[in-house]
């Protein structure tokens, strides 16, 4: 198993970013890296929500409760600031520029 996971930004130009397995997202993307926008970067604003496909945690209570609010029955929705890294995966983001 890999110490990294590659991240990728399919149907964007980001380049994919490769990060340490067990990383949170918050702490590595920018704008200059991802098209991923962050407001508070707590798992309450809900301006990072992404979709995701890959292997990752399920999302704590929390950050579900915010789920069922703004992306309700998407499995694949997820908030990246809650998001900690144990696989390759591919972030898709609402309206990615």
């Amino acid at each position: 198993m890999s110490a990294t996971c590659r991240i990728q930004f399919p149907g964007t130009s980001h380049s994919a970013v490769t990060l340490a397995r067990g990383s949170n997202l918050s702490e590595h993307l920018t704008v200059e890296n991802s098209p991923v926008l962050f407001g508070c970067r707590t798992g309450i604003c809900g301006t990072c929500l992404v979709r995701v496909e890959g292997v990752i945690p399920p999302p704590g209570d929390e950050e579900q409760d915010l789920l069922d609010i703004v992306a309700p029955g998407d499995k694949k929705a997820r908030l990246a600031c809650q998001l900690d890294l144990a696989a390759d995966i591919r972030v898709e983001v609402p309206d990615a520029p």
